[in-house]
Formats: C-alpha cells, structure tokens, sequence
C-alpha cells in the first residue's frame, strides 16, 4: 500500500457504517490539491462498498457580477464568492434531512457563469457525500459535517498548481494570486481551519500525501497552557481566600487514585 493509499485508507476508516447519511468535506486554500483528493477519496469509498455521490463548493458560486461587484479583493473573495444559502438549501440540507431527501449536486457553473439545473437525485440510505471546496468550515455550513480533512501546503506549491492548472500568474505577490492567499488568511484567522478539522493531510505531494500527526496540527497551545515535556500545562490561582472556588476546580479534577489507574 503506497502513502496515498495509506491515507485514504485512514480517512475511509473514520466513517463508521451508519444507516443514516454521513456528511465529509475537504477543505483546504486555493491550488492544494482538494478535487484530486476529494475524487480518490469517493473512489476508494466506492471501492469498499460505499454509496458515494460528489459535489464541489465550486458548483455554487455567486454570479460574477455579484462576485466582483465590490472589487476583486481578498474581502470580496471571503464574503462574495460562494452562495452558502443555495449549498446548504440544494444540497447539504437534503443530506442532512436523511435517505430519499432530494437534492442538486451543483447550482451555478462558474466557468460559463450561468445558473445549472441539475437533474434531482436521492439520497441513499447509507451513501458518503464527499464535498471539496475552499472556506468549508466557516460558520454556515461548519456545523453539517461529520469529518473535515484539511489539506495543507506551502503557498508557492498552490501558487504553482494554480498557475499550471488556469494559466494564472505564478508569483505569490502578483495580485491575481495574492487575493486569494489573503482570503486564506482571513479565513485562518477567523475560523482556524486546520486546528479545527478532523484529519489535517499534507499534499505537497500529491501522489504521497502525510498524514500530519495531531500534535503538529496546532502551531501553539491555546492560551494560558504551556509545553512541559510531552505534556500541556495549565496553572490555576484564585485568591487566597476564595476556598469555594478552590474547591469547585478540585471537583473538576479526577480523584488522585484515578489519576494514577486509569
């Protein structure tokens, strides 16, 4: 089993066999890799018995006019682009509704700029829907997954796929390419992406990606915890006299006998 295989598997074994739907998203910036991903992925689900039906983020864009009304800036590619309300009320509402909901697997076609009407389809009983797209984990829409993979890579490989891929610049600072770095920044900053989802990947590879151990997904412990060792720590102080409080954290903590036979 080569790595690829190796990570596909990985993700796969995280679906448990449910009779209801199951939600999946590959998230990641612009040119890492998330339809390669996201297609091998269903194709390995399928491989294993799985019903799999694919959509994309992509599929339901604003309009151009509607994009680039305010200018094509990092601003209008985080709070312009995608149209959130037709995703979730065409296709991840219907998922979520469970088996023979209806739903669209696309809704606007961005290359011709033109509204698609998608045939209608089913939801199976126990299918995978895979959905790719950057900005999958902001606030309308975070909440219907059931297991995020978070794919990441150094800007200058993004910048270069994009490049190849739609003939775009290749210099990370030409603005064509700097709007949408900035956009993955204001989408990071805003909604820690990568901390937040389930399966952080490595694609700079794409015939190998890396499975980033859980410890490397997060750049820094949250506030007020430090690294002692292989251990976070957190200190907790109350005022002297403040015993109620005392004795409320120490309610918090497991007994010292559990502590030590787990």
């Amino acid at each position: 089993m080569d790595d690829r295989e190796r990570v596909l598997a990985h993700v796969a074994a995280l679906l448990p066999v449910v009779r209801r739907p199951l939600l999946v998203a590959v998230d990641g910036p612009d040119g890492v890799g998330k339809t390669h991903f996201a297609d091998a992925l269903a194709d390995h689900l399928r491989a294993g018995g799985r019903a799999v039906a694919r959509s994309s983020v992509d599929d339901f864009h604003h309009p151009r006019a509607h994009r680039h009304a305010l200018g094509r800036t990092p601003e209008a590619v985080w709070t312009r682009h995608f149209d959130y309300q037709a995703l979730r009320r065409e296709l991840l509402e219907p998922w979520l509704a469970g088996p023979g909901a209806s739903y669209r697997p696309a809704w606007h076609d961005v290359a011709r700029d033109e509204h698609v009407d998608a045939p209608r389809a089913s939801v199976p009983e126990a299918g995978v829907l895979v959905v790719d797209g950057v900005f999958a984990q902001r606030p309308e829409i975070t909440r219907a997954w059931d297991l995020v993979v978070f794919l990441d890579a150094p800007p200058e490989v993004t910048v270069a796929r994009m490049a190849a891929r739609d003939g775009s610049p290749a210099d990370p600072e030409h603005p064509d390419q700097r709007r949408y770095l900035d956009a993955q920044r204001i989408y990071a900053e805003a909604c820690r992406p990568r901390d937040q989802a389930d399966v952080v990947v490595d694609n700079t590879d794409l015939d190998a990606p890396r499975l980033v151990p859980a410890a490397d997904s997060v750049a820094e412990p949250p506030p007020g915890w430090e690294v002692d060792g292989d251990d976070l720590v957190r200190t907790v102080r109350v005022p002297r006299g403040s015993l109620a409080a005392a004795a409320a954290v120490d309610r918090l903590a497991p007994p010292p006998e559990a502590a030590e036979n787990p």
